[in-house]
């Protein structure tokens, strides 16, 4: 008898496209590979949480397919492409068609990418290859040329919200509105973390939460509570600021300046629109810096100059 998975997030990962939260136009077409039973070489990007990983399983699980599935940030050298994987794809299989997860593909070295493409052109009669990543840069051309991409958007805060209260009601968990906003603001969007906090906080049947603890666990939180911090001076709030993102290995800043942005109610209204400015010209200079992390600091600087001391 299988034991029921007693993590939220798997227990309710979608198994089918009905299930599956947003990105209509992704599901659609997987829809029709799921009803051809056949896939071309596939690259799933996104940020973290936003399913990813549920696409490729629910395409496994519903095409005929022998499969295998490689976590690629434990297993990522070029033995890993030549022997596990080759050995895969060159062997009799007991259905017509091989698929070869290989999740978060960015992790894979340069050698072992190179190894992949060779894999994936030589082998495309009967095998096919689902990649995911969350950065898409680090994929070599090569290989996206291959590759049919998708890039996966987060459903709206209010759907992440409304899909969250399904699982507390399921769950049997009374809940208030207010929290499941604290947890979406908080975590968005990253929805398997959400989830698993909401389980986190879940105790005797309630959904109670630990805001001291949410604001020390989360690294966005933890920013806008040393940013408001007025009994602190302008150097220290920012010492402190830039030592946390680096001491974390923030690489991805696109969630940071969106968070700031959807919590400018928090700072005082005259300087509301200087921020906004700020956040406008970081978000641009981010596409073109070959170091976010300067830039991201250069503009929190800037923010904290706004203050009056």
């Amino acid at each position: 008898m299988q034991t029921e998975n007693t993590l939220w997030c798997e227990r309710y990962r979608p198994s089918t496209m009905n299930d599956f939260v947003g990105n209509k136009h992704i599901k659609d077409k997987i829809d029709s590979f799921i009803e051809e039973q056949d896939i071309p070489h596939l690259l799933f990007a996104g940020k973290a949480g936003t399913g990813k990983t549920t696409l490729a399983k629910i395409l496994i699980k519903n095409i005929d397919c022998d499969y295998l599935f490689i976590n690629a940030s434990d297993e990522n050298s070029v033995d890993t492409i030549r022997n596990k994987i080759k050995g895969f794809v060159t062997t009799i299989g007991f259905k017509g068609l091989k698929i070869v997860v290989l999740d978060e593909a960015d992790y894979v070295s340069p050698n072992g990418q190179a190894a992949l493409r060779n894999l994936m052109e030589t082998f495309s009669k009967h095998a096919r290859f689902i990649l995911t990543c969350n950065y898409q840069e680090r994929i070599i051309d090569p290989i996206i040329s291959r590759c049919q991409s998708f890039s996966l958007n987060p459903p709206s805060q209010k759907n992440v919200a409304i899909h969250l209260a399904s699982i507390l009601k399921n769950e049997g968990i009374d809940f208030e509105l207010e929290d499941i906003k604290t947890l979406v603001v908080c975590y968005y969007p990253d929805i398997r973390k959400i989830i698993n906090t909401a389980q986190l906080f879940s105790k005797n049947s309630k959904l109670t939460l630990d805001v001291e603890q949410l604001i020390g666990s989360d690294v966005k939180l933890n920013m806008m509570s040393m940013l408001l911090e007025s009994g602190q001076s302008i150097l220290n709030r920012f010492k402190a600021i830039r030592e946390m993102i680096h001491a974390n290995g923030i690489r991805d800043f696109s969630e940071f300046y969106n968070f700031v942005y959807e919590n400018l109610d928090k700072f005082s209204e005259d300087i509301q629109p200087m921020i906004i400015l700020q956040l406008a010209d970081a978000q641009h200079r981010d596409a073109f810096v070959v170091d976010k992390e300067i830039n991201f600091s250069a503009c929190i600087y800037n923010i904290l100059k706004l203050f009056k001391e």
